[in-house]
């Protein structure tokens, strides 16, 4: 076979797998006539708003508790690394997509496994994304009704505002939420729609991050009462020393944006663009997952939660301290609500590939579109309901599905070298990257379920 080139063999078979070429998202050109009419091609600035969007989501709220289990050396170090891994492994993707002419990350897997490597893909997007939209829930949940966490309650919004009722209950908040606002968001059946509240969701976390430091800095050089976080991890026996792995799943999961690459590249205006854009939205986020992670730690020591919003009910000694909270906490569960259809939309299409792969396409589907919709939002209640916090959801994911997606897929991708492009530096690193994955959450689950484990037997073991 010529470097570069398909065998017709191959080809053929790419030609079988009709959803194989399909992006993870609607493309601008796709089979339906008069979407897209007068689409253009996306902007530079837009492409980077969403791709941004994709990444900033509910994994910024647990990291100033990652900083809490590593210090503040090792956690920024951490972020950054995972960060600096995260560009190279979505330029394996996009390198390797561009040899083999595939349009989606499910297109470079199928091309480079065949069909049972698209539909692992396909399944690890359904569970990660699944998961993250938990997190959502989870999170809005605790900031509009409230949580307990080691004995401690945090009140929540509505508690704050009208007292204890039933509808300010926690159950009833989540189902309100998703039937009022997020049903009629999830219901659109085009990425396009969601474009204007991209740049909307990016600038509501913008106001989060300058909000949270701007408080720190000012309790920090004005008012006092910030103590000096600690700067290394305190190990003193086994549990800590496996809880410091348990972060990173969480890191990872804040990262990954893969699934979303390939349907923003499909509607650039100019496709070259893409490695720019990834660069750009990937260091913009990096800055804000570290100032926010820094401030955060700071601002609440060693009472930082796993979901650092809850922090924001008690009296953060400034002036208009009340007022503060609520635009902070305000400000984030509206940025989680719109980018919650924006990680809805491709965990419906790849469900939809896995359960009727032969069937056309979603959106012209009405019926089959409005089974998915619904089953997986009731899913999606049910585990915000019964999961605890969003420690365990970021660890579930984070340890499984966040690292196969965001490392060991692009890195399997570069090592298979099916073209036979890749350079040495590039396989060295792809190993690299499965090691590190591999390694760090059998680590993580082992932590876990040490924790547990001691748990049942009576033990508390180190938050």
């Amino acid at each position: 076979m010529t470097i570069g080139i398909p065998s017709p063999q191959k080809g053929k078979e790419r030609k079988g797998l009709k959803t194989e070429r399909s992006p993870l998202l609607p493309k601008k050109s796709q089979d339906v006539e008069g979407v897209h009419d007068g689409f253009n091609g996306a902007s530079f600035s837009g492409a980077v708003f969403n791709l941004s969007t994709t990444v900033v989501g509910a994994g910024i709220m647990a990291l100033p508790a990652t900083l809490k289990v590593l210090g503040l050396v090792l956690g920024i170090c951490l972020i950054v690394l995972v960060g600096l891994l995260t560009d190279a492994s979505i330029d394996f993707l996009l390198r390797f997509s561009k040899a083999s002419r595939a349009a989606s990350y499910g297109g470079i897997m199928g091309d480079t496994f065949g069909r049972t490597g698209r539909m692992l893909l396909q399944m690890c997007i359904t569970v990660n994304n699944f998961g993250i939209l938990i997190v959502y829930i989870i999170i809005i949940g605790d900031v509009i009704s409230g949580t307990s966490s080691n004995g401690v309650h945090h009140a929540g919004l509505f508690e704050e505002w009208f007292g204890v009722h039933w509808w300010s209950g926690r159950t009833a908040v989540i189902l309100l939420t998703m039937v009022f606002i997020l049903c009629p968001l999830v219901s659109m059946k085009r990425v396009d729609s969601l474009k204007f509240t991209s740049a909307l969701a990016v600038a509501l976390a913008v106001v989060f991050v300058v909000i949270t430091a701007g408080i720190a800095i000012v309790k920090l050089f004005f008012i006092g009462g910030i103590h000096m976080p600690r700067l290394l991890p305190d190990v003193t026996d086994n549990a800590s020393f496996l809880k410091l792995f348990t972060v990173v799943p969480v890191i990872v999961t804040a990262y990954v944006c893969h699934y979303n690459v390939h349907p923003i590249n499909n509607e650039l205006d100019e496709p070259s663009d893409m490695q720019a854009i990834v660069h750009t939205s990937l260091a913009l986020c990096t800055v804000v997952y570290i100032t926010t992670s820094f401030f955060g730690y700071l601002l609440f020591g060693g009472q930082t939660m796993d979901d650092v919003l809850a922090n924001f009910d008690v009296d953060l000694g400034v002036p208009y301290s009340t007022v503060l909270s609520n635009i902070v906490r305000i400000s984030y569960i509206l940025h989680l609500m719109l980018v919650f259809p924006l990680i809805f939309f491709p965990l419906r299409l790849n469900l939809d590939g896995l359960l009727f792969p032969s069937g056309q396409s979603l959106i012209l589907d009405n019926k089959r579109f409005i089974l998915i919709t619904t089953g997986l939002m009731g899913f999606v209640f049910l585990g915000a309901a019964f999961i605890p916090n969003i420690w365990i959801a970021f660890q579930f994911t984070g340890s499984t599905t966040a690292v196969i997606l965001g490392f060991i897929f692009p890195a399997a991708i570069v090592l298979r070298d099916t073209f036979g492009i890749s350079t040495k530096k590039e396989r060295y690193l792809a190993f690299f990257m499965i090691i590190l994955a591999v390694v760090s959450s059998s680590i993580a689950i082992s932590g876990d379920i040490y924790a547990m484990v001691n748990k049942s037997d009576g033990g508390s073991p180190r938050s």
